[in-house]
């Protein structure tokens, strides 16, 4: 019995630290939030706008957003924020309110853009943008990326 615990103890131990961290997701509207509190100590946000049918935005997630050092990184020196660009979310942002007044919630695949995508004049997807303390862009990356790519970016 003392063997099997003892199997059992390090198979579990052996898979706790097999385990990749995460990137700390929160949504765009609780990044304001946080950075309002933090004042002039903000972390800046780095923003993925993404869709549910884009593949390169799939690729990100099961590549290069699970890279130790990338995941490190980001939430270590951003406030990370993974935003639907064909989603339903109200944001209040820079004394605006943004909708998706045409989101469709029957529809699987395309959908409407959302109006905060158009603000940020979004090119394609994946879109990485980096908001200042202000809540200001200052930095937008467009398409796919390694670890290797984002991390010289970042």
């Amino acid at each position: 019995m003392k063997k099997i615990f003892a199997i059992l103890l390090l198979t579990v131990t052996a898979l706790g630290f097999a385990q990749t961290s995460e990137i700390n997701w929160v949504s765009f509207q609780d990044a304001l939030v946080i950075q309002k509190k933090a004042g002039k100590n903000a972390k800046p946000i780095f923003m993925d706008i993404y869709t549910v049918w884009c593949g390169p935005c799939k690729l990100l997630d099961r590549t290069t957003f699970v890279d130790e050092e990338v995941v490190k990184k980001i939430n270590s020196e951003y406030i990370a924020v993974k935003f639907n660009g064909e989603g339903s979310d109200t944001i209040n942002y820079l004394g605006k309110k943004f909708t998706n007044p045409n989101y469709n919630p029957s529809r699987k695949g395309r959908n409407a853009t959302h109006e905060l995508t158009d603000f940020f004049e979004l090119q394609g997807y994946p879109s990485l943008f980096i908001l200042n303390n202000k809540g200001e862009k200052i930095k937008t990356l467009i398409g796919y990326r390694t670890a290797a790519e984002l991390l010289k970016e970042l």
